[in-house]
């Protein structure tokens, strides 16, 4: 044991001892603030409207059962005639205005005329022109037309549905959060792992190879399965840091990004047992990261090699990463022993609050097997003159 502490006593020097080594922690992290923030700035400029903005109505033939109830919405109405509406079209095409309504001549007496059973033709038309890529065009729409349903529906009231109910939808907020982060995090999460230990794994293995100081430490009285594990935990730990960093700032970020869509981000819905479980999941994930890249670097004489190896790897990883994207979570605790997916279906389980301790602690300790027996082959790597020493 004292062997391997001093492995990653080494290993932890030659890292924090690295300013850009540090910088490259860090930088993934900070950079995935900064974008998510400013994407959340720049939805909400997209799909909001400005504050304090009154939309004004363009109408033509405005009657006046309808004017008093958009006035009350907060809404102007500037009258114009049928042979401004081309104008005022066009103004909305350019955002420079909001709405044009063309009703038809004697609306009021048309619609009470008007019946479904016995009239023929089709009812009294409202022409509504608006620009969607406009938010405050938009917004306008959105308004008018709910005025519009819910004048219509009093004209022909026959049964109401939810009258003086405010809770009908029993989606809580948590939920709207919880399936969000579900969908994302699993996938993100596993890209930033793996980049985490792909910056790091060649450069610890491959470059020590490259640079002839891993020979010194194979000649060494020190075991090959120390070598091993030292080499993985001090990788495991330094990863882990890494996709802690990472993990923090696209939590933070969230609510940035999702507020400019609409989207409501709760926070602490999670409690400490499924923080505990999530940690599980990630810590035997690096292992079995760490262990594949180590195996791979082992196998390269450089650190180009190593990472030209490593790069299909990367596209394994997003692909399985998006599964998390799809459907619910995976029931049978078979699914739980495949490698990446059971971590893929374990975050997305305790993200969506909708899990099973027991398929949760089936797929860390699997992956911790499968990290254990890559140690296995890396100390068999180790032990092999002809790969250790290869140039």
């Amino acid at each position: 044991m004292r062997n391997i502490i001093t492995i990653m006593k080494k290993e932890f020097a030659r890292f924090f001892g690295d300013r850009r080594m540090i910088a490259m922690m860090l930088m993934p992290g900070v950079l995935i603030y900064i974008v998510y923030s400013f994407m959340g700035t720049a939805m909400t400029s997209m799909f909001h409207p400005d504050e304090g903005h009154a939309p004004v109505v363009y109408a033509v033939n405005m009657p006046d059962s309808v004017a008093p109830r958009l006035q009350s919405a907060g809404m102007s109405i500037e009258r114009i005639g049928a042979d401004e509406v081309a104008e005022v079209k066009e103004r909305i095409a350019q955002s420079e205005a909001d709405l044009c309504v063309v009703f038809p001549p004697d609306f009021d007496e048309s619609v009470a005329a008007y019946d479904a059973q016995t009239s023929p033709g089709y009812a009294p038309n409202i022409e509504v022109y608006f620009n969607s890529m406009a938010p405050n065009s938009q917004s306008a729409y959105m308004t008018f037309t709910y005025i519009l349903d819910e004048y219509e529906s009093e004209l022909a009231n026959k049964f109401d549905i939810n009258r003086g109910i405010e809770d009908a939808d029993r989606a809580a907020p948590e939920d709207i959060s919880t399936s969000i982060i579900s969908s994302m995090m699993p996938l993100l999460l596993l890209v930033f792992l793996f980049s985490g230990c792909m910056a790091l794994a060649p450069e610890s293995i491959a470059g020590e190879k490259e640079r002839g100081t891993l020979a010194t430490l194979l000649v060494s009285p020190l075991g090959r399965s120390e070598l091993a594990a030292g080499k993985m935990l001090s990788l495991a730990v330094l990863s882990f840091l890494t996709g802690l960093v990472t993990a923090l700032a696209t939590m933070l970020s969230l609510p940035k990004l999702f507020s400019g869509s609409g989207e409501v981000i709760v926070t602490n819905i999670y409690t400490a047992m499924d923080y505990i479980l999530l940690s599980c999941v990630i810590l035997s994930t690096i292992l079995l990261i760490i262990a594949v890249l180590s195996i791979a670097s082992a196998f390269a004489r450089t650190v180009k090699e190593a990472n030209m190896a490593i790069t299909p790897l990367m596209i394994l990883v997003m692909l399985v990463g998006v599964t998390g994207m799809f459907g619910g979570t995976q029931e049978d605790i078979a699914f739980y022993l495949i490698p990446l997916y059971n971590s893929v279906q374990s975050m997305s389980g305790v993200f969506a609050l909708d899990y099973s301790a027991m398929n949760i602690v089936a797929a860390s300790l699997s992956n911790f097997v499968y990290a254990c027996a890559g140690g296995f082959v890396l100390t068999k790597m180790f032990n092999s003159e002809k790969i250790m020493f290869s140039r």
